[in-house]
């Protein structure tokens, strides 16, 4: 006699086991928002809406949201490093979730309906007995959260019950007047009370969880073994990146003390290859193209585009500049090209951009160029990197180094926000003229006025230095604009030279809303992409 099977659930539907304290399925704690809006992107079916709230005026220190409405998901971002914090279930009947126990059989936290048999459970979500009792089992008592006050309803007024576990809580509606700290919690909740929310979260309780949320160091997604089971490792990613000037660049990789040093106008294809793995994708310079280079497999949420995912245009589900289609911005790969573009054992013929989408930069590597000038602070011997002595080589004039380094922010609002991940950096010479750290979340008045003090000392007058260093306004969403701050502004390199594009290209083409309107402005081996609010979406450095 055969076993009667249960009626399948929807294909469509948001399946995940719950991991509590690391994930809900493929959403991992500590994952980037670049690598989940791609991924989500990629299942336009399953995932229809995706609304990303941030605050308009400080997009780099507020956080981040990802509403999910059709399947009842909130994300939360910390806005610096841009990275999963906090995963919120906040309707029970647009997704299945589940846990498994130690004998591996699955407990799920509501039943599924499916067409055939509509689910038996509470329509609303799990009752407080089922979390209670089968499904996480017993816990220490909650805390009481009050709500905002109000005068014409102070009695009746409702706060949040929260109810802990390791690295999950669920959050219950209660009046005030209900609430009693002598109360446990069998006595505080009715058995068939549906909380208001699920959260996902790094810590042992809510309670000492909130207190880190957004700071914490959140374990390296290497160690989440059922998102990486069978996959091939990946270089960690670049954590920041500290812009000494005259070149010379330290990059640190996140979850290690590691780092290694770029120096522009040395550093070959062949180091970037070692240090970083190959390009998620190459841009020739000369025919506007785009190579797409085998990438390295890495987990689900933070796998690289496959070449026909940069093919063509009609093809993408990305409604944005995302970096997993580079073709949004009218390039196309060609199978034709890559006898013209090859990084066989890292070697490469002919200057192009290697474009690191997943590590938040974008190198050119073309034929050595000089170097921008010594900050006059590190020429008074103040702030100086310690760079290797044996490492301070004269490249052949006839050979392809890196020149030039596109560090992007991803912010939020921007034209071409999540192309690539957020990558943040500092500038430690302008220590001796700032009182504070100078880095990707600065307002760029404050940059600016860092960097006119730094080199002040170069120009000839205070009005010549502020014609030099003056705003250029360029639109993103018209096609004609130039792709790169240092095409667009070749001057204020040393020999007066243009350069190519950077990674974002010629836009694609459509009349642009007022955040696709940025302002370049030029210092001495920097260029800065400035958005209205003074966030700075880009940094050229060469």
């Amino acid at each position: 006699m055969s076993t009667p099977t249960s009626p399948p659930i929807s294909p469509l539907l948001f399946s995940a086991q719950l991991y509590p304290g690391r994930a809900l399925g493929w959403l991992v704690l500590g994952a980037s928002l670049h690598d989940i809006l791609t991924r989500l992107k990629t299942e336009p079916q399953r995932f229809p809406n995706l609304d990303v709230k941030y605050s308009p005026t400080e997009p780099t220190r507020s956080i981040i949201v990802i509403d999910l409405p059709a399947n009842g998901i909130r994300l939360q971002f910390d806005a610096p490093e841009q990275r999963l914090r906090l995963i919120e279930v906040v309707d029970f009947t647009k997704n299945h979730i589940f846990i498994k126990a130690a004998d591996n059989k699955e407990r799920d936290l509501v039943r599924p309906s499916t067409t055939s048999t509509p689910s038996t459970d509470n329509p609303a979500g799990p009752t407080f007995r089922h979390i209670y009792q089968r499904f996480l089992g017993p816990t220490y008592n909650g805390e009481f959260v009050d709500g905002p006050q109000t005068p014409d309803n102070a009695v009746d007024q409702y706060g949040l019950y929260c109810l802990s576990w390791p690295g999950v809580a669920f959050s219950f509606l209660m009046k005030k007047a209900s609430y009693s700290a002598k109360k446990n919690v069998v006595d505080l909740l009715a058995s068939t009370q549906v909380p208001e929310v699920m959260g996902i979260f790094s810590g042992d309780s809510w309670t000492q969880a909130r207190q880190t949320l957004w700071t914490e160091v959140l374990p390296s997604l290497k160690t989440f073994m059922p998102l990486n089971k069978g996959k091939e490792v990946f270089p960690d990613e670049v954590s920041l990146i500290k812009i000494y000037g005259a070149g010379k660049l330290q990059v640190f990789r996140k979850w290690t003390d590691q780092h290694f040093w770029i120096r522009l106008g040395q550093t070959t294809p062949q180091d970037l290859v070692s240090q970083l793995g190959p390009p998620d994708a190459i841009y020739r310079k000369n025919d506007h193209k785009m190579f797409a280079h085998k990438v390295r497999a890495g987990s689900d949420a933070m796998k690289r585009p496959d070449s026909a995912d940069l093919k063509h245009q009609d093809d993408l589900t990305d409604t944005d500049q995302s970096s997993a289609n580079a073709g949004s911005d009218g390039y196309h790969s060609s199978d034709d090209e890559t006898s013209d573009v090859s990084i066989e054992g890292g070697h490469v013929s002919g200057e192009c951009f290697y474009n690191y989408f997943f590590h938040g930069f974008d190198v050119l590597v073309s034929k050595p160029t000089a170097p921008s000038p010594v900050p006059p602070s590190q020429e008074q011997g103040k702030n100086a990197p310690n760079v290797p002595k044996d490492w301070l080589l004269t490249a052949n004039a006839d050979s392809l180094v890196a020149t030039k380094i596109v560090l992007h922010g991803n912010v939020p609002g921007s034209y071409p926000f999540n192309r690539h991940r957020r990558c943040r950096w500092e500038i430690p010479y302008l220590s001796s003229v700032s009182d504070v750290v100078i880095n990707s979340e600065s307002d760029f008045p404050q940059i600016e006025e860092s960097l006119r003090k730094e080199w002040q000392s170069i120009y000839p007058s205070e009005e010549e230095a502020r014609k030099a260093q003056r705003g250029m306004v360029l639109n993103r969403g018209w096609g004609d604009s130039p792709g790169s701050s240092i095409e667009f502004l070749g001057g204020w390199e040393g020999d007066g030279a243009t350069a190519a594009p950077d990674a974002g290209g010629t836009a694609k083409k459509f009349e642009g809303p007022a955040d696709s309107t940025t302002t370049l402005y030029g210092f001495p081996g920097l260029v800065f992409e400035v958005l209205k609010n003074g966030a700075v979406t880009a940094v050229t450095v060469f």
